[in-house]
């Protein structure tokens, strides 16, 4: 089972967004809990947490979060970023066979361009990041962010794929730029 984690800070829409994605996952019996770690959001962020059933949190130490996590396997995520069809049975299957680190394929259609790619590094968890609680808690400490986890990492390549946060990003910005045009 899995712990899936996000931090965020006013990414309300982005936070609904990846929850909604990860329903089956629960169906399914595949995510045990959500954990929302809050950087003083000043949007619905909290009620769209707690609405979900997330444990929120606006303080918090790293340890304490990963030692409490249902899952023995946990999935880290940007808010925003939508895992795509297919990924409950891959990942069921590789937590079951597999000791070392993962993260998904990035959307065959929302790749970066070359030129971005060439210029900026990925974020470390652009791709989520799937690792061991044991490994996890290994590497926690009080002040350790998500990030944290996956710098120094090689995680093993999943053929599920995940639509990156970005993509919600752009489409929020895209979004609010055309309401102020016609405004």
């Amino acid at each position: 089972m899995l712990t899936v984690i996000m931090e965020c800070r006013d990414q309300e829409p982005e936070l609904a967004q990846t929850l909604a994605g990860l329903v089956c996952g629960a169906v399914e019996g595949l995510v045990s809990d959500v954990v929302v770690l809050d950087h003083g959001s000043s949007d619905g962020t909290a009620r769209v947490a707690e609405a979900a059933g997330c444990r929120y949190h606006l303080t918090w130490n790293m340890a304490d979060i990963v030692q409490a996590a249902r899952g023995d396997w946990l999935l880290l995520l940007e808010p925003g970023a939508r895992v795509l069809p297919g990924w409950i049975e891959e990942v069921a299957e590789y937590v079951a066979f597999n000791k070392v680190p993962a993260r998904f394929s990035t959307s065959r259609g929302h790749r970066r361009s070359f030129f971005r790619r060439f210029v900026r590094r990925a974020p470390p968890l652009e791709q989520g990041l799937l690792l061991p609680k044991r490994q996890a808690l290994s590497l926690a400490r009080a002040d350790t962010d998500l990030a944290g986890f996956a710098r120094g990492q090689k995680p093993r390549k999943l053929m599920s794929q995940v639509i990156p946060s970005w993509v919600a990003r752009e489409g929020r910005m895209h979004s609010l730029e055309a309401g102020q045009a016609h405004a």
